[in-house]
C-alpha cells in the first residue's frame, strides 16, 4: 500500500492516534483523507489542520446505516476508498462490575464497528480487486487488558475478526492489517491515569509511551509491508510468544506487576 494519491478513510479521527494517522497519510500524499468522528467539532478542527485533501464528517461508529452512508457518499464523491481505517474504540476501567451498558458499549465500539465497516466498504473493493482495511486493535487484543475486563475481551475479538477477514480476502486483493499498539500518549490512556484506573497504570509501566506521530510512522511502514500485525511496540512481539510459549509465567509476570504497583 502506497498511500500516494490514495483515498482514505479514519474512524475515530478526531484525536490520539486518529488524528495523528490523518496528518501522516496527507504528508505521504493522498488525495483525500476523511476524518469521521462522532465529535464533528473536533473533526473539523483536525481536518483544517490537515489542510484541504481532509473532509470532516460526524460518524457514530455503533450506527451500521450512519457507517454505510458514509462509505456510501465517499464512494459517491470520490470514486473510491482505497484504505479504511476502524480506528474507534473506548475503554472501561472496570472488571466484571462493568454493568451491561458498558459491556455493550465496549462491544459496539470496538468490534461491530469494525463489522459495519466491512460490511459496508468490501463490496465495491472486492469488484475492484483491490483495497485495504487496518482495524486499530491494541496490544490488548494479543496479550490483555490488566483491570479493564470489557477492553480485553473486545480487542481480542477485534483481532480475531480481522484475522479472519485476512483469511478470507487477501487471496481476492484486499489487504488487512491489526493495528496492536501498547502505550500510546493519548487522551484514552491519560485519563484512564487520571481516574487512577489499574489498567492504565500498568500500560504505562510496561515499556515506553509513544506519540501518535510514531505509532503513524509504524503504521505508514506496516502497510507498505502489508503486514497483518503492526506493532509499533516491537517488544510486543516477544510478549505474546512468551505468553503462547508459558502462558502460567505469562500470567505470574502480570500478577507480579500488578501486586507492585497496588503496593
Amino acid at each position: 500500500m502506497n498511500l500516494t494519491d490514495r483515498v482514505a478513510v479514519i474512524t475515530g479521527g478526531a484525536g490520539g492516534i486518529g488524528s495523528a494517522l490523518a496528518r501522516r497519510f496527507a504528508a505521504e500524499g493522498a488525495a483525500v483523507v476523511v476524518v469521521a468522528d462522532l465529535d464533528a467539532d473536533a473533526a473539523r478542527a483536525v481536518a483544517d489542520g490537515v489542510g484541504p485533501v481532509a473532509h470532516a464528517v460526524r460518524l457514530d461508529v455503533t450506527d451500521e446505516e450512519q457507517v454505510r452512508a458514509l462509505v456510501a457518499e465517499t464512494e459517491q464523491r470520490y470514486g473510491r476508498i482505497d484504505l479504511f481505517c476502524a480506528n474507534a474504540g473506548v475503554t472501561s476501567g472496570g472488571g466484571m462490575e462493568v454493568d451491561d451498558a458498558g459491556w455493550d458499549r465496549a462491544w459496539r465500539v470496538n468490534v461491530l464497528s469494525h463489522v459495519y465497516a466491512a460490511r459496508a466498504v468490501l463490496p465495491a473493493m472486492l469488484a475492484r480487486g483491490s483495497g485495504y482495511l487496518l482495524h486499530t486493535c491494541s496490544a490488548a487484543g494479543v496479550l490483555t487488558s490488566v483491570g479493564d475486563a470489557p477492553y480485553a475481551t473486545t480487542k481480542h475479538a477485534a483481532v480475531g475478526f480481522a484475522e479472519w477477514l485476512s483469511v478470507t480476502y487477501r487471496d481476492q486483493g484486499v489487504r488487512i492489517s491489526a493495528l496492536c499498539p501498547q502505550g500510546v500518549d493519548t487522551p484514552m490512556l491519560a485519563d484512564g491515569l487520571a481516574a487512577g484506573h489499574l489498567g492504565a497504570r500498568v500500560v504505562a509501566a510496561s515499556g515506553a509511551v509513544l506519540t501518535g506521530d510514531q505509532v503513524a510512522d509504524a503504521v505508514v511502514a506496516g502497510l507498505a509491508e502489508e503486514r497483518f500485525l503492526i506493532l509499533p511496540h516491537p517488544e510486543v512481539a516477544a510478549y505474546a510468544r512468551r505468553r503462547a510459549e508459558d502462558p502460567d509465567g505469562w500470567q505470574s509476570g502480570l500478577r507480579k506487576l500488578v501486586r507492585r504497583l497496588r503496593a
